[in-house]
């Protein structure tokens, strides 16, 4: 089946820069909403984290500074995701609808023998992204789950237009059903997910499979979805600036991405507007409260529900969008790895899949305590910076030399496990992830 958009055209030019109407819709009521959708303010580790991002600026003028923006949203990536350890990783390029497809395969080692695959779909406002600010997810996802990760490295605009990446990604799917065995991979136990844009482009792909028979999918990861192109949610503007992603930047990658002649209505682009999402495979949806794309996600998790698609819903009400890929830095971003490596490795042995919403947040102080917050939270700024200034030594000196990068960590690793010992035991006794369920109601179920 062909599922390009019928109406499908390729615009450049000036036609990229027309604006159309936006229209502001409030996320469908639903069983098992959040309780708490936002919190008073954001985890003491994300205050402290996002004081330092938002130095960043990914607000370019014009498409003349993607290039950069994408420079720089790589080495931050890299500089504050673990790279943790996988049996290995490995290169490949298969045929594309496009051209070439570029994949990275993560093996988790273990036991002998197929294991379930995970294709994941990065990130990036359709604009940036790619191998190495996926890497840290796909690495600890890996370990978690015990499945074969594989990253796909799809065409980005504005060079291609937002078809050529879901058809590069359903063309991935489509290989690691037929040809999986050569890197490890049981094809009778795979799942898909992403986040954001990816998060985007995995639903259409879900949607896509159903519809034409195949692969068949276990799950669907659906990590701060953006499922709705075609409108704006109240969470944009409640969470409009200084939580990383930002209103600003979203006006201006629509222009970049979007051409007039496209349906944004078409469910393979927005694909929360299908209209029968029943007999999707099971979704794991991972929200932020100070996401701007919140509401999307809840929008999404509350239809899949209505339509019968069992949904494990984990809100983060502390957390803002992009924090999994700071699980050096924050303590929810490696709960949140744990909980899709867990989801993945219950799917790949045909558990029953969860169908609840978890509330994940900072256990803080007393917010009444103000002089035991304020040291708690200077505690773990000055924890922060240090593991910051280690991660940003090693990553840019990775970059500029990696021979330099073998030698600096041969010499200093021996000098700094004592010291990150203690980073991490006095990081454990002032930031702990209080987890509750909240859907079904208390008392029915357990939090996982």
């Amino acid at each position: 089946m062909n599922t390009s958009s019928p109406d499908r055209q390729t615009t450049k030019g000036s036609a990229r820069s027309r604006k159309r109407p936006v229209a502001i819709v409030a996320p469908m009521p639903g069983i098992g909403i959040p309780s708490t959708v936002r919190n008073r303010q954001p985890d003491r580790e994300a205050r402290s984290l996002l004081r330092f991002l938002n130095s960043f600026s990914f607000d370019p003028s014009g498409v003349q500074g993607v290039g950069e923006m994408r420079k720089q949203w790589r080495v931050l990536a890299l500089a504050l995701g673990r790279r943790a350890p996988v049996a290995s990783v490995t290169n490949l390029r298969i045929e594309g609808p496009g051209g070439p497809i570029e994949l990275r395969v993560y093996a988790p080692g273990g036991a002998p023998g197929l294991k379930p695959g995970f294709l994941w779909c990065h990130g990036g406002g359709f604009v940036t992204g790619g191998f190495d600010s996926a890497d840290a997810i796909c690495r600890n996802v890996a370990r978690a789950a015990g499945a074969v990760v594989v990253a796909v490295r799809y065409r980005l605009a504005p060079e291609h237009d937002l078809y050529a990446g879901r058809e590069d990604f359903l063309a991935a799917l489509d290989w690691a059903a037929e040809h999986g065995a050569a890197v490890g991979i049981d094809s009778s136990r795979l799942a898909i997910g992403g986040d954001s844009a990816g998060g985007n482009i995995c639903a259409a792909v879900a949607q896509a499979c159903l519809q034409r028979g195949g692969p068949a999918l276990r799950l669907q990861v659906l990590v701060y979805p953006a499922t709705n192109l075609q409108a704006d949610y109240p969470s944009k503007a409640e969470n409009a600036r200084g939580y990383f992603l930002t209103a600003a930047f979203m006006d201006w990658v629509r222009p970049v991405i979007f051409s007039p002649s496209m349906n944004l209505a078409d469910p393979w682009l927005s694909p929360i507007c299908s209209p029968d999402l029943q007999g999707l495979p099971p979704a794991l949806v991972i929200t932020a409260g100070f996401d701007p794309v919140r509401d999307d996600g809840l929008d999404y998790a509350a239809r899949l529900r209505a339509a019968s698609v069992p949904v494990e819903l984990l809100h983060y009400p502390g957390q803002f969008h992009g924090f999994l890929n700071f699980d050096s830095m924050l303590g929810a971003a490696r709960d949140a790895l744990r909980r899709i490596g867990d989801a993945l490795a219950g799917a790949g042995r045909d558990d029953a899949p969860a169908d609840r919403t978890i509330e994940i947040s900072d256990d803080s102080v007393n917010p009444r305590q103000a002089v035991l917050e304020a040291t708690s939270e200077l505690a773990i700024s000055t924890l922060m910076a240090g593991r910051a200034a280690r991660q940003w030594a090693g990553t840019l000196t990775r970059l500029v030399s990696p021979t330099l990068a073998s030698a600096w960590s041969f010499v200093l690793n021996p000098l700094w496990v004592p010291v990150a010992l203690l980073r991490r035991g006095a990081t454990a006794r002032l930031v702990r992830q209080a987890a509750r369920q909240t859907y079904p109601a208390p008392g029915a179920g357990s939090p996982g």
